[in-house]
């Protein structure tokens, strides 16, 4: 893409990964700009986020609708509207139809708090701990209709120690995922990152497996780190 690629993020809640974004735009390390924030929340934190940012905001409560695809007809048409070359779900608390997601099918970024193909849906810092597992993370994806299913594209892993809880762990993936989010996007702004019939390439390769953060070998993830935003 020669010009600044065009994003619209969709947000449920807080909106920390959206600051992360917004925050890599302003440093300069993603080559874009937010053309609107959309919640389906009117009450979530993230729209004082973008108002603050100068970011067009709009609600699509989907309490207005009868049902989820009425929902989804509307979202789809205000997302069309303004022209984005990518859509960034960060911590948008809906399940998509087609009606969304096929339009959307290889442009539909989301961050999902687990090591895919772990612990899709809720509570995956949880399940994490039960399980005993040694580690836990996030992955970066293009989504699909199955529910956190997509090709994953960047995965960042933390270590569970033996005193973590929910809430210790989860500030610790969050952390990563400041990093793995605003890097993916730029990634994709700037051509190197697209998905072919449901595979992701990246730099003109297939990826057999997903990036890792912690395998990358240049400075790019830490000029991220640097930049990244505050829960």
């Amino acid at each position: 893409m020669n010009d600044p690629c065009n994003i619209v993020v969709l947000i449920s809640g807080g909106g920390s990964n959206l600051q992360a974004i917004i925050d890599a735009i302003d440093h300069r390390l993603i080559r874009a700009r937010i053309t609107a924030v959309i919640s389906n929340e009117r009450d979530a934190f993230g729209l004082t986020r973008a108002t603050n940012a100068g970011i067009h905001t709009e609600v699509v409560d989907h309490r207005q609708f009868p049902d989820r695809e009425a929902f989804d007809r509307q979202l789809i048409a205000r997302i069309h509207s303004f022209a984005p070359d990518v859509v960034v779900l960060a911590g948008f608390m809906r399940i998509l139809t087609h009606l969304v997601v096929d339009p959307l099918a290889d442009r539909l970024l989301n961050i999902h708090p687990s090591l895919l193909p772990k612990y899709r849906g809720l509570h995956t810092h949880r399940r994490a701990l039960e399980t005993g597992d040694p580690q836990h993370g996030c992955s970066v994806h293009f989504a699909t209709m199955e529910l956190d299913g997509g090709p994953v594209i960047l995965q960042a892993s933390v270590p569970i120690h033996s005193g973590d809880d929910e809430t210790s762990l989860a500030a610790r993936v969050l952390e990563k995922e400041h990093v793995v989010y605003p890097l993916a996007v730029s990634w994709f702004c700037d051509g190197r990152l697209e998905l072919r019939e449901g595979r992701v390439w990246m730099d003109g390769a297939m990826l057999d497996a997903p990036l890792r953060l912690e395998n990358l070998d240049d400075a790019e993830p830490a000029r991220f780190q640097s930049s990244s935003a505050p829960e």
